[in-house]
């Protein structure tokens, strides 16, 4: 009898399992024009009732999932494209499975449970959602709106590299197996966009606070047991030494966290935080044994020591702008080991917090997964692409092209923390013109205004009493104007009340009384550029009172929005919030885009055909389209701080963003540097640390110095006959020179989307090698950069990709690629490598990026390999690109035939140079050429017409 029940019961099982099957088949999903609908069977609590994926071109699916069982339609922030829904696609099912095919991809989406999975059409897999796991809904509900916390979670096989989300400045390359908060920050920029080493790249279309990896918060200390110096259960020694060297307190602490203003009211009473010391010590037990991933948060001079080593060598901040540095630990559970932290606050209220994750299992660790505080559905973009730069091509086909920066961006921006007077800074530029220094931008920074008046956009006539005189005499001297605008208004300012009277002003940081920082402090907001109306009347403002005198480009400082700098998070979402599209909770990341947005279509509003451009100390996915680079904000003044900056504009530039630079040199300065004699060490390290620096700055998209006290022009530097003037000023007439490349790259960037700033994972990665190599990249095409980031090396290591061949650009000899070798690195020179095939167009020496436009250009061939490139040409300073108005010349270098063609010119502009000399220069292993001899060198003459020439290698 037992036995009929068990026939009858698996009989029943299968008859249900059909039935589902076949209900699958029937209502489990619907077939849109564009794409598919599933209302998959099993839902669990918290997952999704509706996944929709929408067929976008051959190469791109979006996905969209809800806990309801209707979509919403909402306008995206970040997406321009206007679906066409005309993308051919094909849609079978098999065993409770739909193939989704496109010319180009195949999508699996199982009806069962709504899991899906990408492939390529050789059926090898790009991406799968993770089992059981994939996709997680909570609700939520802030200030009145609601919507949902949720999370994505991808497989991910050992050996995939994620890279991109952003700028950040923990130092860290390859995010496989790592943790990133995505927040905007002072020097943090967070994109939620990620590329592969598996051919795609996803775009997470969500605006909030955001996590990858973990979707945890980071723990307490107190997770693990903890013990003071004596040995005794409860917390660790925390002992606060005064500058006179005396105890003033000591005590047990089983949390270090005194990460913003609220937690710092928790340290004792009155403690004098200058020249003070504080450290906690102890020993740590693990509740479980496995991998510890710890997040340091730290303002002033700060090391970690755990089990005897220093897993946290010193490192600084200035006290009012902390940086986060992350390490990991493995522990054992039940073993106690010794753990210190010491800290000397260098300053007044300063900052510090210790926290960690526990372990997770690699598998786990590893995975590609996405977190995110607030949205109304989950919503991301997967993005296929044969290599890279496709990966990115898609980003910008949904988020909009970058656009080409008028010429003269791509010359030398001079600026300081700011120049006090008018003639201040009329006198800085006319001091570079002197000295023959090529510069093309001089940068006026805050507080050009009378001290109460932040935001009313009106300079201070004592300081400034003929704006127009000035802009006029920057002109003259063929030099063009940035101007620092923040989104930051009084609240007795006239432009704060014409806002505030439309509801276009936030009002809590009003409401609280919160003051600046600006003498005895002044109170005021920041504008709500969320609402159309508020973005026309923050740039009216600009037009009346800036845009007029002539001004050529725009600073928008402070763009995270940073209303009160080192506030919690949740405070900060109170002060910028509600906005006109929602809670400020759900709209945390996208300020600095939508503040772009005001100032591109109001800029080209009046002036339509003048090229916009903005920097900007935020950013988000989509900023390209607004003419718009950010730089990495307040940086330090260390070497850990340069070495930071490669990963971080590496990473940038594989967010999508092509623009981006730093403050040459840094920005906040440490103490000793800023007191430094004549013959000090200090002074001497100071000096270095600068030109390696400005070598390295010369090749990222934008070259700009910038900084606190001492002041970064050359000549405050240094003086004429010091190695470090001379250094300084070789490169950057170097930079001037490579002028027709950089220039012809910029060209690439709009019509190829193509990226400036390359990590070597973008050109080689057939060499594994290259994944995890965080200190070298290409300079477009040709030069691979290799920053010199510790302070009296005169030697680096250089990894040479695989699979050709490299000429050293200071000796000009060829070297095999595959290889790893010590580069000299004198003081005058950082290594810099060429790859043989490259084509590279050098122009004269010029003062200002339009200045000898007609000259002979020096084409400068590196034999060894097969190699092309195409030489860009516009008008420099329009929009007239847009309308086909520009010209090209195709190079070609054949290596079995030795050789150039000079390929017909495509196009035209007005004032071309229809007849243009070339001076060919062949490098070769028998005939090597430093880069710095090629000036001197006169090679074949050709006079080109447009029409195809044909020059041999002698």
């Amino acid at each position: 009898m037992s036995k009929l029940r068990t026939v009858i019961k698996r009989l029943y099982v299968i008859m249900v399992v059909g039935l589902v099957l076949f209900s699958c088949s029937k209502t489990a999903y619907k077939r849109t024009p564009e794409g598919i609908i599933i209302h998959p069977v099993e839902v669990a609590k918290d997952g999704a009732k509706s996944i929709k994926i929408q067929i976008v071109s051959d190469d791109i699916i979006r996905v969209k999932a809800t806990p309801e069982m209707t979509m919403k339609e909402r306008e995206s922030l970040i997406i321009v494209k206007e679906f066409d829904n005309k993308v051919k696609f094909d849609v079978v099912e098999q065993e409770g499975v739909l193939h989704i095919k496109t010319a180009k991809l195949l999508v699996k989406a199982s009806l069962q449970t709504g899991e899906l999975s990408f492939y390529d059409l050789k059926g090898n897999a790009l991406l799968e959602e993770s089992s059981g796991s994939h996709k997680k809904f909570k609700p939520i509900e802030v200030d009145g709106y609601t919507g949902y916390t949720f999370e994505q979670v991808f497989e991910s096989p050992d050996d995939e590299a994620f890279y991109g989300l952003g700028q950040h400045q923990s130092d860290e390359w390859n995010y496989k197996g790592k943790n990133e908060e995505l927040y905007q920050y002072n020097t943090k920029v967070s994109v939620p966009f990620v590329v592969s080493n598996k051919k795609y790249g996803i775009l997470w279309d969500n605006y909030s606070y955001s996590r990858f990896g973990n979707p945890n918060d980071y723990g307490q200390l107190s997770q693990f047991k903890l013990f003071n110096n004596e040995g005794v259960e409860g917390g660790l020694t925390a002992t606060y030494t005064t500058a006179e060297g005396k105890i003033f307190a000591q005590q047990n602490e089983a949390e270090i966290d005194y990460e913003h203003l609220e937690s710092i009211k928790n340290f004792p009473a009155n403690f004098p935080f200058n020249n003070s010391r504080i450290t906690w010590e102890g020993e740590i037990e693990a509740p479980e044994s496995g991998i510890y991933h710890f997040k340091l948060y730290y303002a002033g001079y700060t090391s970690v020591e755990v089990d005897g080593k220093e897993v946290v060598e010193e490192r600084w901040r200035t006290a009012w702008n902390p940086n986060t540095y992350k390490f990991t630990v493995q522990l054992e559970k039940g073993k106690r080991v010794p753990i210190k932290l010491d800290w000397k606050p260098d300053g007044g209220i300063s900052y510090i917090g210790l926290k960690a994750f526990s372990p997770r299992s690699d598998k786990e660790q590893g995975k590609l997964a996405l977190w995110s505080e607030m949205g109304q559905e989950l919503d991301y973009y997967f993005i296929h692409g044969e290599n890279m730069d496709k990966i990115i091509s898609g980003y910008r086909q949904l988020t909009g092209k970058a656009t080409i920066l008028p010429r003269w961006a791509y010359g030398f921006w001079q600026s300081r923390e700011r120049y006090k007077t008018q003639d201040e800074i009329v006198g800085t530029l006319g001091e570079f013109r002197k000295r023959h220094i090529p510069i093309d931008n001089i940068v006026q920074d805050w507080s050009y205004w009378e001290e109460d008046q932040w935001g009313s956009h009106e300079f201070d006539a004592k300081r400034f009493p003929d704006v127009q005189k000035m802009m006029d005499d920057i002109h003259e001297m063929n030099a063009r104007c940035m101007i620092s605008v923040w989104p930051k208004f009084y609240h007795n300012t006239d432009n704060y009340k014409a806002l505030d009277a439309r509801g276009y002003m936030y009002q809590r940081a009003v409401q609280d009384s919160i003051r600046d920082w600006i003498s005895q402090g002044y109170i005021g907001s920041f504008y709500d550029p969320y609402s159309q109306g508020a973005r026309e009347l923050f740039w009216d403002q600009m037009k009346e009172n800036i845009y007029e005198y002539g001004m050529d480009a725009w600073w928008m400082d402070a763009s995270e929005p940073d209303i009160l700098s080192n506030a919690s998070i949740e405070y900060r979402k109170e002060l910028c919030g509600p906005t006109a599209l929602g809670s400020s909770t759900e709209f945390f990341n996208t300020y600095s885009l939508a503040n772009a947005d005001a100032i591109y279509n109001g800029q080209r509003s009046v002036d339509p055909n003048k090229r916009v451009f903005l920097l900007t100390r935020s950013g988000f996915a989509g900023l390209q389209r607004y003419a718009t680079a950010t730089w990495s904000g307040d940086i330090g003044t260390r070497w850990e701080d340069m070495k930071a900056q490669i990963t971080a504009g590496m990473n940038f530039a594989l967010s999508g963003i092509p623009y981006w630079t730093m403050d040459i040199g840094g920005f906040c300065v440490e103490k000793r540097y800023e007191t430094a004699k004549e013959g000090s060490k200090d002074l001497d390290e100071w000096r270095e640390l600068n030109t390696r620096w400005y070598q390295f700055g010369t090749f990222v998209p934008l070259y700009r110095a910038h900084g606190q006290y001492p002041y970064r022009e050359v000549f405050h530097i240094a003086p004429e006959n010091h190695k470090a003037y001379k250094t300084i000023v070789a490169y950057n007439k170097l930079r001037y020179r490579l002028m027709p490349y950089i220039y012809s790259v910029a060209g690439h960037v709009y019509f190829n989307d193509y990226t400036m700033m390359r990590a070597l994972v973008m050109d080689f990665a057939h060499d594994k090698k290259v994944e995890n190599i965080d200190d070298q990249y290409m300079f477009g095409p040709s030069l691979m950069v290799c920053p010199v980031y510790e302070y009296g090396a005169r030697k680096r290591e250089v990894y040479l990709p695989k699979d050709t061949k490299w000429y050293n650009a200071h000796n000009g000899r060829m070297l095999p690629g595959g290889q790893t070798i010590m580069a000299d690195a004198p003081y005058e020179q950082m290594p810099l490598f060429i790859k043989a095939g490259s084509i590279i167009p050098f122009g004269p020496e010029i003062e200002y990026t339009d200045q000898k436009l007609d000259a002979p250009i020096k084409l400068v061939v590196y034999t060894g390999e097969d190699g092309a490139f195409e030489i860009y040409e516009d008008e420099g300073l329009n929009y007239n690109y847009e309308k086909g108005l520009f010209c090209s010349i195709p190079l070609k270098w054949d290596q079995t035939n030795r050789t150039l063609t000079i390929g017909e010119r495509k196009g035209e502009y007005e004032g071309m140079v229809k007849e243009r000399q070339f001076n060919i220069v062949f490098v070769s292993e028998n005939s090597p050429r430093s880069i710095e001899a090629i000036k001197e060198i006169d090679g074949q003459v050709a006079n080109y017409t447009g029409d195809q020439l044909l020059i041999q290698f002698p």
